[in-house]
């Protein structure tokens, strides 16, 4: 199949938005990449700055009576600096924060409770123009006459009405200067009516989300519920339960100025795009390769991987394992151990570490990676192992202390058991990608052949659940993410003959048609881990290959009541939801549909 065209309507707000941009400037941001080179990560000593963490705002207010009641924050967007590391200059980021001067990247974690709502008021101070460079030449938010950097908010993993999930075109600038065609006015509402769990907040702005989030608009956000999270004694209180957000950058060398590429791999389509952004510093809460001091016994950490494009296969020193409680915003039925584990762009792994169990000699404990980038990487090629972060082991051989904290055998095993039999539908989503003639370049990624901007092709009822059969014929492993609901991996199975199924698609884009059922026969089944069996929202769809998925347009609850099959708003309402890649550079070049939930 060639590359399709917008049809007219969407074409014509697709160059509406385009036309917004500065008409001269094909590449757009207030800095250029000509100060120097890039700076070699050898030059930055590591492990000499403390991991932060980052300041808690509590999303729910407190009565005299101890009463819990709907929470209100005002949270910012600032134009701000950072120190990334005890060497470099502070950088120039743009940051979440209270204020400016408590702007933090990532931002603030907002630590909410289940059932309790809270709303928030996202307000834009960020200024006239970007200080990175972007590519208007995508179907891109931008605001007239240089009015503002446009934003919007998604809460990952929330389960809210879409005036309030952050639609990728419902921007606005400061001021309210501007405002996309699907803006919903402030605050956003987040009920909190969902088990609890980890979520995480950034920004989602229609072809500008790569750049915002690079530029540091991201943040965790935690669901609690005491009473069902207390009494399984996990490690618990803010020395012993921590979010670690993983990304990396690039920096120059001439100033410490974060650093994007203003020459696309494709110029002559898009100027300023590449299809993946890979930096050389690896960040955990804003510090490069920094450490944590520790005693010996179990720590929490609830892992987010925030980068645009980077996979990261963790692993520790010291003969330690992880133990999985939950993934994503979902506890596991049933703890499960690993001594090593992939988690894709916006996937989150929350582990518990139990540092009694370090060697006796061993004063210190290194978390690793070694996922080639990009990911899978081709056969053959040399991994290399590089260091995350070190946790100093405090109290040496026989430091260690009382802990209370546990593990239990069982977690949280009474949500529903994914059943296939269940699902009222079964749809095809293919993942495809397009490149120039005679360069192998990309120029954009396609769902099921259509660009963002076509009419909605998937309309789930609520209430239901749907098999989904997503088909990638890319090189990629790409990290989907549905919006709204959470699903269930079945099975994934390698596709054989892959070239002449691809082609086929290519040109006819009908998985029936190309006979996808004899490219599977007799391909190899590829088994889901252990940890990631339950419940999710972002999973890795492997290259050339079907991954089957159940996903739950309903409550993730334990009730049986009718009630508990539709959610406490109006779903059919709004500017809608979306699904999509969540390698961002993909996502801003159409690897995004929107999708509509009727009843």
């Amino acid at each position: 199949m060639g590359e399709r065209r917008l049809p007219a309507g969407a074409c014509l707000l697709a160059v509406a938005m385009v036309l917004q941009a500065a008409a001269v400037v094909l590449v757009l941001g207030e800095e250029s990449d000509g100060a120097g080179g890039l700076l070699d990560p050898r030059q930055l000593e590591k492990f000499v700055d403390e991991l932060p963490d980052m300041p808690r705002l509590r999303g729910y207010g407190v009565t005299e009576g101890g009463a819990l009641v709907a929470g209100n924050l005002t949270i910012g967007m600032y134009d701000t600096t950072w120190k990334f590391h005890r060497d470099l200059p502070a950088t120039r980021v743009f940051a979440y924060g209270t204020s400016k001067e408590t702007a933090t990247v990532p931002g603030p974690t907002i630590v909410a409770m289940r059932g309790v709502p809270t709303h928030v008021t996202w307000a834009n101070h960020l200024p006239a123009r970007h200080f990175l460079p972007w590519d208007p030449t995508l179907t891109t938010a931008a605001a007239p006459d240089g009015r503002g950097v446009p934003t919007v908010v998604h809460l990952h993993g929330g389960v809210q009405h879409s005036s309030s999930d952050g639609h990728s075109l419902a921007w606005f600038t400061s001021g309210l200067a501007a405002t996309g065609p699907s803006f919903s006015p402030p605050p956003y509402a987040y009920p909190n009516r969902q088990p609890p769990g980890n979520l995480w907040y950034h920004d989602h702005a229609m072809g500008l989300t790569r750049v915002n989030i690079l530029a540091g608009l991201m943040g965790a956000y935690r669901v609690a519920s005491p009473a069902e999270e207390a009494p399984l004694n996990l490690p618990s209180g803010e020395a012993f339960d921590r979010n670690l957000v993983l990304f990396d950058r690039d920096f120059r060398a001439a100033d410490g100025a974060l650093f994007m590429n203003r020459t696309g791999n494709n110029p002559s389509v898009h100027p300023q795009w590449q299809p993946e952004y890979f930096g050389a510093v690896v960040v955990v809460n804003g510090k490069a390769w920094p450490y944590l001091r520790v005693r010996r016994r179990r720590y929490r950490f609830r892992i987010l991987n925030a980068s645009n494009a980077r996979f990261f296969r963790l692993s520790l020193s010291a003969g330690l394992r992880f133990v999985h409680v939950a993934s994503d915003s979902v506890y596991l039925a049933r703890p499960v151990a690993t001594d090593k584990f992939l988690v894709a762009p916006s996937e989150i792994a929350d582990v518990v570490v139990d540092f009694a169990e370090a060697a006796a000699d061993a004063d210190a404990v290194v978390l690793s990676d070694d996922a080639p980038a990009p990911y899978p990487g081709d056969p053959g090629d040399k991994v290399e192992t590089v260091a995350v972060m070190k946790f100093v082991i405090e109290g040496g051989a026989t430091g260690t202390e009382p802990d209370t904290s546990a593990v239990p055998a069982t977690l949280m095993p009474h949500y529903p058991r994914p059943d296939a039999r269940e699902a009222a539908t079964t749809r095809r989503i293919t993942m495809y990608e397009y490149t120039k003639a005679g360069t192998d370049e990309p120029t954009h990624l396609y769902l099921n052949g259509r660009s963002y901007m076509d009419p909605v092709t998937e309309t789930p009822r609520e209430g239901t659940s749907e098999v989904w059969e997503v088909i990638n014929l890319t090189d990629d492993n790409h990290p989907l993410h549905v919006h709204l609901a959470v699903f269930a991996v079945l099975e994934q199975r390698s596709l054989r003959r892959v070239d002449e199924f691809r082609d086929c698609m290519k040109r006819r884009n009908d998985a029936r048609a190309c006979r996808l059922d004899r490219h599977l026969a007799g391909g190899r089944r590829h088994v889901v881990p252990r940890q990631e069996r339950g419940w999710k929202n972002v999973f890795k769809v492997r290259p050339s290959a079907v991954t089957k998925i159940l996903v739950r347009f309903k409550p993730l609850t334990d009730a049986a009541s009718p009630e508990e099959s539709r959610f406490p708003f109006d779903v059919t309402t709004g500017p809608g939801y979306v699904y999509h890649c969540h390698i961002l550079d993909h996502e801003d070049n159409e690897m995004m549909r929107p999708m509509k939930i009727v009843r």
